[in-house]
């Protein structure tokens, strides 16, 4: 993960998505046209938030989020979502 400089505003958060599954558990391997949108993903940066929401995730965290959440957007040849922090289901620790 690399230091990027974009500061998201008040309850939103950048987050990295993981990578879709490459294969079954049983060894099939997955076309591209098959694959599910990962669902899964680590906070990159967070919003200061507002004066009604204190932000709860934090940089580093491993989350999950809905499947539509989100918008996607480039920074530095990496793809990111951008989201507000309801849109985030919770925290995996």
């Amino acid at each position: 993960m690399s230091k990027i400089n974009f500061k998201p505003l008040a309850d939103r958060v950048l987050v990295e998505p993981e990578a879709a599954e490459e294969k079954t558990a049983s060894g099939i391997i997955i076309p591209d046209t098959a694959k599910e949108k990962p669902q899964r993903g680590k906070v990159v940066a967070v919003g200061a938030g507002t004066s009604d929401h204190k932000m709860n995730v934090k940089v580093g965290d491993s989350i999950l989020y809905g499947k539509y959440s989100g918008t996607e957007l480039t920074i530095s040849d990496t793809d990111y979502l951008i989201m507000k922090e309801s849109d985030i289901f919770g925290i995996v620790s």
